[in-house]
Parts: C-alpha cells; structure tokens; sequence
C-alpha cells in the first residue's frame, strides 16, 4: 500500500468529487500518486434498425471526448503536487475498475458510494459494493 498509487474511480458525479478529498488525503498521508480512471459505457444499438443516427462507436468515441475534457476541467481545478495519472477506458464499470484495482499498481481504492440517482441506481449494480468484493486491494467507500 505504501509505494502503489490511490485508484479512484469517477464518474464526475458530485459524490465522485466527494470521494476524490479522501484518494487526495490518502495519498498524500503515504506520498503516492493517484490514478483516476473514468469508465464509459459500450453503447449498444443495431445500424440495421436505424435506431441510432451514428453508429454505435461514432457515439463511444464522442462520449470517451466528453470524459476527457471533463477529466481535462478536473485536472486543471485541482492542487496538488502529488504524481496524478488519468485513465478513460470503455466497458464495464466493474470490470474495468476491479481490473485496474488488480493490476498490481494499485495500493487502494477510494470510491463513491454511488453516483446514480433515481431508476439508475435501482437498475444498475451497485458499483461500489462489487468493486469491494472483487479487489485484492483496500476499498474505502465514501458516501
């Protein structure tokens, strides 16, 4: 824990950002760097059934711009001298998260509670709560 990098997961909720005190405090308590990984969701849809204007892809592509300019904005509000590493990978949120954590790299992960609201959070996998069960690491759930 004490030479591996604070992975914290984002999804530029309000929470997220929340949580992103506790990865900062962390790591600077062990003088470690910080890995913030975003993970953008594989849209699905048929070309066949012109559901979609651009294809699915076009749209993954968009949203992964869209995640880095927001992790850009973040990068540019934070302050500190700490090692800040930024991940934008496309998947599963769990997997993507859990494989990351697992890397070997990781010493800890600091994560929100949830960042969905409203029929989401009902719809989806708590991520928080898998990435927990799953990690070979540390997880500090912060609400």
């Amino acid at each position: 824990m004490r030479s591996r990098n604070i992975l914290w997961p984002t999804d530029f909720s309000e929470t997220a950002s929340h949580a992103l005190r506790y990865a900062i405090e962390m790591a600077n308590l062990y003088q470690v760097g910080i890995r913030i990984l975003h993970v953008v969701d594989q849209p699905l849809g048929d070309e066949n059934y012109m559901i979609l204007a651009i294809t699915p892809e076009e749209l993954a592509q968009s949203m992964e711009e869209a995640a880095a300019e927001k992790m850009r904005s973040l990068l540019s509000e934070l302050q500190t001298d700490l090692s800040i590493e930024t991940l934008i990978r496309r998947g599963d949120a769990i997997e993507e998260i859990v494989a990351e954590a697992n890397s070997g790299d990781v010493g800890m992960v600091v994560i929100a509670s949830h960042g969905r609201t409203g029929l989401a959070h009902f719809l989806h996998d708590n991520v928080a709560e898998e990435v927990a069960n799953q990690a070979d690491c540390p997880v500090l759930v912060v609400k």
